[in-house]
């Protein structure tokens, strides 16, 4: 099989471990997961980790997997990210069982709140959101009771239901759970389970104005669909109590569980929703899907392939514990998908132009060239040859270092699949800029042929003039150096200046017609993709996916 393999992980983790045993005891019979995204952002490849997991855990056990919408604040919300995640779940080759929307069931929500009043674990609370942030308390001292926290049963479902009308303005009340604002765990003290939200929603229109909170409708949603396993990441840990409570205290038929695993964190990768949303306001990049982006869209356009993203989420695992994976990792499983099945051609990004002096005016020949040598059934191409040609600036050197064994005066080199060729004159323009180079060429030495004289050390690859393909180039470094979540200072003041480079070049004239999300590797430069929304007919643009060669070493043990 060509690139990676396309197969669930087949290692353990501790939360496989937990499915393989509720099934064993019989506290399971089906396992169903689910991928709860808020359609607040585009997804991002720490998403993708997340995606991997559900819907590879319940494809194992044969369960099921459902796809839904947490849009519990339209305020943030809307139809085109909600599209956006479904492309993006889609092309990492996924399809879920259900299509589910939070909004789907807010009458059922606004029912269990109503249970809640009757049985006096719910009250309406007037505190504004800083008096409510004061009384809460601290990790070492209780909260304080909110002065409206024992109001009537009678008096709260009054109020909710003018809330629910609409009587209120945003922030003048909120419904609370009434549990125990001395517990050690703050997210006991009597969380706000309800607010008041007067905005247009994406799915429900002005039906609602007023919207139950993530951690009051998440376990809802789990319950309803009969969520067996609810994974999500670390920071809900310490919700989990609550998640719990609300599915007892509400009467839910179905008694999901949550479990919580490590977020995925990149070196100088931005992972927060929110500042990647600020890089796209601030116009840093072109929008969500700039290949600079780490977002599924961007990696995408950059080149990525969805076997190479999932071997990557296999690869890192699951665990309880915290840690940053180098981006090397990631750039190391494109390349051992793309190395067996990317063309191997030559471009030129940085031109010089050669006329090789003693070969033929006028004349063109065709020149095999082996698409990808690890991988002969991809077979051969033709190029053409002839009297002038472009390489590299960076493979010629007026007055050469010490074991520089490329083009300068006098020097002779081999031309990819093609010939030797030698410096003889060096032209340059009035800024005694290097413009020209004029050489000779051996037509005994032509590739292929056999030719067992003299030897040369270096090789360069090269692009014929006459109907070499103008072509722009786009390479990338990272967009947020060494990228720190946890500091004050503004991320935006971190942007690397150096982020994209584009350079103008040339290409082969087989692949002027390269369409869309093509990808190639070219000669000495690493892999590129063919951009999808630059790219013009006949003049096909390329972004880098990653270089050829890097240090980092994925471990076998």
């Amino acid at each position: 099989m060509v690139g990676l393999e396309n197969k669930t992980a087949s290692s353990n983790n501790f939360i496989k471990n937990i499915v393989i045993e509720d099934l064993a005891a019989g506290r399971v019979t089906e396992v169903v997961t689910r991928f709860p995204p808020e359609p607040n952002g585009y997804l991002h490849i720490g998403h993708a980790k997340s995606i991997c997991l559900n819907f590879e855990l319940a494809d194992e056990f044969k369960g099921r997997t459902n796809l839904r919408f947490d849009d519990t604040n339209p305020v943030k919300e809307d139809v085109e990210y909600v599209e956006s995640i479904k492309q993006d779940v889609k092309w990492l080759g996924f399809d879920w069982d259900g299509l589910f929307f939070a909004s789907d069931y807010f009458g059922e929500m606004y029912d269990r709140a109503l249970l809640l009043i009757r049985k006096g674990l719910a009250y309406v609370d007037d505190q504004t959101a800083d008096q409510i942030r004061e009384t809460r308390g601290t990790l070492t001292e209780p909260g304080t009771n909110s002065p409206y926290r024992d109001r009537s049963a009678e008096e709260n479902l009054e109020l909710f239901e003018r809330m629910k009308n609409g009587e209120f303005a945003g922030g003048e009340k909120v419904l609370r759970a009434k549990i125990d604002m001395s517990s050690p765990n703050v997210n006991m003290r009597d969380p706000v389970i309800y607010r008041i939200v007067h905005a247009h929603h994406h799915n429900t229109g002005d039906a609602w104005k007023i919207y139950p909170m993530y951690a009051f409708a998440h376990p809802l949603e789990d319950a309803i669909e009969g969520v067996t396993h609810s994974i999500c990441t670390l920071e809900f840990e310490d919700q989990r109590p609550f998640y719990d409570w609300v599915v007892e205290q509400c009467e839910m038929e179905a008694k999901p569980r949550q479990y919580e695993f490590n977020r995925l964190n990149i070196t100088n990768t931005v992972m927060s929703k929110r500042k990647l949303k600020a890089l796209v306001d601030e116009k840093v990049v072109d929008g969500w899907d700039d290949p600079r982006m780490p977002t599924i869209s961007g990696l995408r356009r950059k080149g990525y392939t969805p076997e190479a993203i999932r071997a990557f989420c296999r690869e890192i695992g699951v665990a309880k514990s915290y840690g940053v994976v180098d981006e090397r990792m990631l750039e190391h499983f494109i390349r051992e998908d793309l190395k067996l099945k990317a063309l191997r051609t030559m471009a030129v990004l940085r031109p010089l132009k050669v006329v090789i002096t003693n070969y033929p005016e006028g004349q063109v020949e065709w020149l095999d060239a082996e698409n990808n040598p690890e991988n002969e059934e991809m077979g051969v191409r033709q190029i053409p040859f002839s009297r002038e040609i472009y390489i590299e600036q960076d493979d010629f050197m007026e007055t050469p270092p010490p074991k520089y064994f490329r083009l300068f005066p006098g020097n002779e080199v081999r031309l990819k699949h093609a010939y030797f060729i030698k410096c003889e004159e060096v032209v340059k323009n009035e800024a005694g800029e290097v413009v020209e180079l004029r050489c000779t060429y051996d037509p005994e030495t032509k590739s292929g042929t056999g030719f067992t004289g003299r030897k040369v050390k270096g090789t360069i690859h090269w692009v014929e003039a006459s109907q070499a393909v103008p072509t722009e180039f786009r390479l990338f470094e990272p967009l947020i150096n060494d990228e720190d979540e946890n500091e004050d200072s503004s991320f935006l003041e971190r942007i690397n200046p150096n982020s994209l480079e584009t350079l103008q070049g040339f290409v082969e004239p087989g692949m002027k017609e390269a369409a869309a999300q093509d990808k190639f590797q070219f000669f000495r430069h690493g892999y590129f993709n063919v951009d999808p929304k630059l790219s013009e007919p006949g003049r096909p643009v390329f972004n880098r996916i990653v270089s050829l060669k890097s240090s980092f070493e994925v471990s076998k043990a």
